[in-house]
Order: structure tokens, then sequence, then C-alpha cells
């Protein structure tokens, strides 16, 4: 998938989150998933997405991962929580055609 997107990344339920911008979104998460590049991810076995959003443009993404970075842990919870409310992998939806 060659669009802008914000997403969030999981160690496990509750646990320790990631929040991150890509144009290709299935290359980095699995960047992400085979601790391709040292890093937080990698230091705290961040692989599992579980939220994304689609944008128009990457200046609309940057923007939308300042405000997510910005906001709370219970505010990134709820983003997570309304979209995948059983904190399941979403890697498959971002890679599949």
């Amino acid at each position: 998938m060659k669009t802008p997107v914000v997403y969030i990344m999981a160690n496990k339920k509750n646990g320790t989150l990631y929040v991150g911008v890509s144009s290709d979104i299935g290359k980095r998460i699995w960047e992400h998933k085979n601790e391709i590049y040292a890093g937080f991810t990698k230091k705290y076995g961040i692989k599992t997405l579980v939220y994304y959003e689609l944008c128009d443009d990457m200046m609309q993404a940057i923007e939308r991962e300042k405000q997510l970075k910005a906001g709370n842990r219970k505010k990134k919870i709820e983003c997570i929580e309304k979209q995948n409310p059983y904190w399941n992998d979403l890697y498959d939806e971002v890679i599949m055609p």
C-alpha cells in the first residue's frame, strides 16, 4: 500500500505504544517486525500493528502523527479500541492488495 498512513504499534494489549508515519506501510511494518533498524520498537519488542489511518497526503499524515504523539496515552488507546477492540495485528490488512 503506497498511501500516506499514520499508525500505532504495540508490544501487547495495553503495552508500550509507538506512533509512526509512512508512505509504504507494508514495508515499514515489515521492518519493525523484523527489527531491521535499532531503535525504540526494537528495544521494546513492538511488533504488532494495532491502528492505522489513511491520509490524503504526507503533510496530513505528519500532522495527524503529531496530534497522536501530543495526546495522552488514554486518547491513543481510545483510537486503537474504536478501530480494533481486541488489539489484533492488522498487518495482513495493509499488505493485501
